[in-house]
């Protein structure tokens, strides 16, 4: 077997993403911008919320759309992290493992919702939580991959950019997208137009993994010794003892993600409470793109500039205020402004919640750090929802929604007085790594 010159190999890899970075740079903003702009046909907070709501009345089940959505990609990351750091070229996992975890089960749940809801309601509530669960944790299989691929091809100072302006475009367009939604759901009875929502999500999704597979990524071996997942996973720990100051953002993270329980359930509550129609879902979500796409184009350049843990202090601020903001409205006009906030924290955690992870530790140990930043709070994500729509089944749904407002409070007073900005901090003395013995 011949042997690998890292160093030859690594500098022939940073001069390959320097001769592609204008390419790279644009192909992954196609790939953001379609897929932001296709997912709105099938937010899970909006319109799949309302699908569900028409084939079910139990609010457990509903908030298990929650569940599904903020934890699915997020638990799986740090069970493929040890996978992930030692492949050579990361978008394999995106590009050939993604085409059939994330992106074919959109166009499973549209035949669902052609065939199913009126002759086999129950069957068709069936698929629509397999093909999330699929489409969910098949993105979080695939996620670390990406990730890395992205923190490999794209300098730091550009990564918040990228993703900005990506997002903004999409969420943009998706405005539109959003109001056209708003027409289809109007215009076809239930569940025709649900199903064509459904449908131009899947279309939208194979143009963002064409876009994907068109990176030009070099190969670049590790040079860590093969590790089990046995031995990965019982180095663990030590990270959490020995970088208090991540410690200290999982703490952070963990709060938030019961910050953030009550958000599933914003459209069924106005809905119900307002007495609206279907089309609404369509309206409000175009509200949260327009909060979105304004996020984006201000949080990209503030987090390269200030860094990400500011941003995410915003965006921790900003879901409080939703959460408040649902209780006190006096009509539904004012629910504009809450799916407008949490438009906004949609950005700001795709921006710097995904990105913040790469800053805490070495390019070595990145995949761990990456994972563990998004399965341990993913397993609170996972019961937070429910814990919402059970309390919203005792005392109502404004309950959950000042319950969730108390938990963003806690989480926001960690980040701001606690945790440190990354970059101000000396990756390279983190003792206790994943790559240590």
């Amino acid at each position: 077997m011949a042997t690998i010159d890292y160093e030859a190999e690594s500098r022939h890899c940073q001069a390959e993403v320097a001769r592609h970075f204008r390419w790279n740079f644009g192909v992954n903003v196609l790939d953001g911008a379609f897929y932001w702009f296709g997912i709105n046909f099938a937010a899970p907070s909006t319109i799949v919320a309302l699908y569900a709501r028409h084939l079910t009345q139990n609010a457990m089940l509903i908030g298990l759309i929650a569940t599904i959505a903020g934890s699915g990609f997020s638990l799986p990351q740090l069970f493929t992290a040890n996978y992930i750091r030692r492949m050579p070229v990361k978008k394999d996992a995106p590009v050939k493992i993604g085409l059939f975890s994330e992106r074919l089960p959109f166009f499973v749940l549209a035949a669902s919702a052609f065939l199913l809801p009126i002759r086999a309601p129950q069957t068709a509530l069936i698929v629509l939580f397999l093909a999330l669960t699929w489409n969910h944790f098949g993105a979080g299989l695939v996620a670390v991959g990406w990730q890395e691929m992205i923190a490999k091809v794209i300098p730091v100072q550009y990564r918040g950019r990228l993703l900005g302006i990506a997002n903004f475009v999409g969420t943009a367009t998706g405005v539109l997208g959003a109001a056209a939604a708003a027409g289809v759901l109007y215009r076809y009875p239930f569940p025709t137009g649900f199903a064509i929502c459904f449908l131009i999500a899947g279309v939208f999704a194979m143009l963002s993994w064409i876009s994907l597979a068109l990176t030009r990524e070099p190969p670049l071996h590790s040079q860590s010794p093969e590790t089990s997942f046995r031995d990965f996973a019982r180095r663990l720990p030590s990270v959490l003892r020995h970088d208090r100051n991540f410690a200290l953002f999982i703490a952070a993270r963990i709060a938030n993600a019961f910050g953030r329980m009550g958000i599933g359930f914003l459209t069924v509550y106005a809905v119900e409470r307002w007495f609206l129609s279907d089309a609404q879902a369509g309206l409000y979500t175009a509200a949260m793109l327009i909060g979105q796409a304004i996020a984006n184009l201000i949080l990209g350049t503030l987090a390269d500039r200030r860094g990400h843990k500011l941003v995410l202090e915003i965006s921790v601020a900003l879901g409080v205020l939703a959460m408040i903001s649902a209780v006190v409205a006096p009509s539904p006009s004012w629910m504009y402004a809450a799916f407008a906030a949490i438009g906004a924290v949609t950005a700001s955690d795709i921006l710097s919640g995904i990105s913040i992870a790469m800053e805490f530790s070495s390019a070595e140990d990145r995949p761990t750090y990456i994972g563990m930043a998004s399965t341990i709070p993913g397993l609170f994500s996972a019961i937070a929802p429910l814990i919402g729509g059970a309390i919203a089944s005792l005392a109502g749904y404004q309950t959950t929604f000042l319950v969730s407002a108390v938990c963003g409070l806690a989480s926001l007073i960690i980040l701001r007085l606690l945790v440190r900005e990354p970059r101000l901090v000396d990756v390279q003395a983190t003792v206790g790594t994943a790559s240590s013995n």
